[in-house]
């Protein structure tokens, strides 16, 4: 059994976690010190959460137009094509809309049910993302929306650290922030395993990536939260600015990109049954759970799980994929 070097620590309601190959651990601490760098300027660059974020405080000159930092230009940037990808499925003008919902800094304490009229008027915003403008670092947004970057934001940080890892270092690394999980650099002895379960309970399965791929989960059983005895989860459907129906409790899926992979994941959500027509047109490796618990695997994701000795020791050793979920 191949012993990885790992540290975690708890991040944006879930867990961040690198894992380096048993060749690299004397170098951890400071692979720990790269994930941390930048998730904390992606933080300060648009997290809705606080009140000093560059996209807080810009909000109203975003209306008119303003120059942005470098970074916010990127995350919007990678947004914006996440919406053109997924034909707006993933869409990231909806932050006022999950405000409205109750998923706010303190979600669990969820705001009364907005009025018919309040909730015509921001359903009237949707989409908006065709209609902001982003020319280098210049960016606009139409008034009235707020950016919601939260999930793209999550899995570009994972890109970034693991990235950032490779570079500074020249050692390869996994950075998992919760359901996005990120690879760069050499190979480690074995590869990369990835557990991917969902819940305590959920089916598990693992796969096996290179170094440079990336896993993506999102889930419909996660973020949850009650407004006015509904229940309600953080995925929205951009149709009707409501949580997407629950048909899959979790999708997952490798691509080259953390970006990519959560861009595909919460689209087949949305997309719901139709979700299986477009990821087997993608060609990409995915597994989706369904609301009764059955297992859809695509696109040669494997259909039982590899060794089953080292998958029961790597949920020690290496990465797990079944915390919170985005």
């Amino acid at each position: 059994m191949t012993v990885r070097a790992a540290a975690e620590w708890e991040l944006w309601t879930t867990t961040a976690r690198v894992v380096l190959d048993h060749r690299d651990r004397r170098h951890l601490a400071a692979a720990e010190s790269c994930v941390r760098e930048v998730t904390a300027a992606v933080d300060a660059a648009c997290s809705r959460f606080r009140s000093d974020s560059e996209l807080t405080v810009l909000a109203d000159d975003l209306v008119r137009g303003t120059e942005v930092s470098p970074l916010l230009a990127a995350l919007v940037h990678q947004a914006i094509d996440a919406a053109r990808l997924t034909d707006g499925d993933v869409d990231p003008t909806l932050g006022r809309r999950m405000v409205s919902l109750g998923y706010d800094a303190a979600f669990a304490d969820a705001p009364p049910v907005p009025t018919p009229e309040a909730l015509a008027r921001s359903l009237d915003d949707r989409p908006a993302w065709q209609r902001i403008l982003l020319s280098g670092t210049f960016l606009r947004v139409p008034e009235g929306v707020v950016l919601d970057l939260g999930a793209v934001a999550k899995a570009a940080a994972a890109d970034m650290a693991a990235t950032s890892i490779t570079a500074r270092l020249g050692i390869g690394a996994l950075v998992s922030l919760g359901g996005d999980v990120a690879t760069a650099g050499p190979d480690p002895t074995g590869g990369w395993q990835v557990r991917v379960q969902d819940l305590d309970g959920d089916p598990v399965d693992h796969v096996r990536i290179a170094s440079g791929w990336s896993v993506a989960t999102s889930s419909t059983q996660k973020r949850r939260w009650e407004q006015d005895g509904t229940a309600r989860h953080h995925i929205l459907d951009p149709r009707w600015g409501l949580p997407a129906d629950p048909v899959w409790r979790s999708v997952t899926v490798v691509a080259p990109s953390c970006v990519t992979a959560n861009t595909m994941t919460t689209a087949a959500v949305v997309r719901g049954h139709g979700a299986l027509a477009w990821l087997r047109q993608s060609g990409r490796a995915a597994r989706l759970v369904g609301a009764d618990g059955s297992v859809v695997r695509l696109g040669g994701w494997p259909e039982q799980p590899a060794d089953e000795q080292a998958d029961d020791a790597q949920s020690a050793d290496e990465q797990t994929n079944d915390e919170r979920a985005a």
